[in-house]
């Protein structure tokens, strides 16, 4: 069994408790919490492993979180309301980001990014405009239906029902990584040069990616849509976009357990510092600054970066030993 794997059983293990301890951990919050770290994973999974910076994750997030909620007000009574409206929103969310990462994928660097960037404003316009989104106003009061008869709107099943499919979202995108298709993309991200030279279509490459991980931030927002019964533009605007690049790299890119802890940095200030205001963002702000600074690597990444270098002298220490033992043998001699 994996290190990744043993981590991953202990939070699911800690997880499943939070329910019975109310006093010391709300389980709404744990919830919002599952919901941006898979969402979190989903951008790593583009930035930390294929190399391309997006600007527009938050448009998949609310372009699920819409059609499940519109697809719930209207069918949530129905008892396969509730999965056949999650499959439409991670649906939409993976063809906006096939339409997306279509038109962005032949460019680079900040290129990309920019385009990405203004694609994702156009989304945001059009949640405005549409009469189904809500407007300004989003979507409210959605029914979080049933789910193979488990009645959703217990929040205690709503919570075991949240923590299943975290648990599902993160194996995958865990999975992705270390598939071949995973090492071909870290390839790519490492030396596209090279990767093309072997004979890779590193474009197609990149715009599965790019699906995927849509698709993967479709089903975050479809998850949070029913455990908050709400949609907003808030979850299609730019700051949503930028949050996520934050999350990640505090974190660490590049790492499976580096956007979970971002996630739950981000969302544990903004919950637990939320009566100051506005001056949470500054706040944030500053950790961010001190963590560029001295956690270049995010946290998860120094840790690991730490690690390896203790394993590294580790194995250099008997060789110097070695070497010293024997000089003198040599001299005497």
């Amino acid at each position: 069994m994996s290190n990744t794997v043993k981590i991953f059983l202990v939070l699911i293990g800690l997880a499943l408790v939070v329910p019975f301890v109310p006093g010391l951990i709300y389980p709404v919050f744990v919830m919002k919490v599952m919901c941006y770290g898979l969402f979190a994973c989903a951008f790593n999974l583009l930035l930390g492993f294929t190399g391309l910076v997006s600007f527009a994750h938050a448009a998949f997030l609310g372009s699920a979180g819409y059609v499940t909620g519109a697809l719930m007000i209207r069918f949530g009574n129905h008892p396969l309301g509730m999965p056949a409206a999650f499959a439409a929103g991670v649906a939409a969310a993976a063809l906006v980001g096939l339409a997306i990462g279509g038109l962005a994928i032949r460019r680079r660097g900040i290129y990309f990014a920019m385009i990405t960037l203004a694609l994702s404003q156009i989304v945001y316009f059009l949640a405005v405009q549409f009469r189904w989104t809500g407007g300004e106003d989003g979507l409210q009061g959605i029914p979080r239906g049933s789910l193979f008869g488990l009645d959703l709107t217990s929040d205690t099943v709503m919570y075991y029902v949240t923590l299943a499919l975290f648990a599902a979202g993160f194996l995958f995108v865990d999975r992705v990584v270390h598939s071949p298709f995973g090492q071909i993309l870290q390839a790519v991200r490492d030396n596209e040069a090279r990767a093309t030279s072997l004979g890779y279509d590193t474009d197609r490459f990149k715009l599965l990616a790019f699906v995927i991980s849509a698709a993967m931030a479709g089903y975050a927002g479809a998850m949070k849509a029913l455990v908050f019964q709400l949609v907003s533009l808030n979850d299609v605007s730019l700051h949503t976009s930028t949050e996520v690049v934050l999350m990640t790299l505090l974190g660490g890119v590049g790492t499976i357990f580096g956007p979970l802890l971002g996630a739950g940095l981000v969302v544990g200030l903004q919950n637990y510092l939320a009566t100051i205001g506005d001056l949470v963002t500054v706040v944030i702000g500053l950790i961010f600054i001190v963590c560029v600074s001295f956690f270049r690597r995010g946290i998860v990444g120094e840790f690991l970066h730490l690690r390896r270098r203790r394993a590294e002298r580790g194995k250099t220490r008997p060789v110097l030993v070695a070497t010293r033992t024997e000089a003198p043998a040599a001299e005497a001699a």
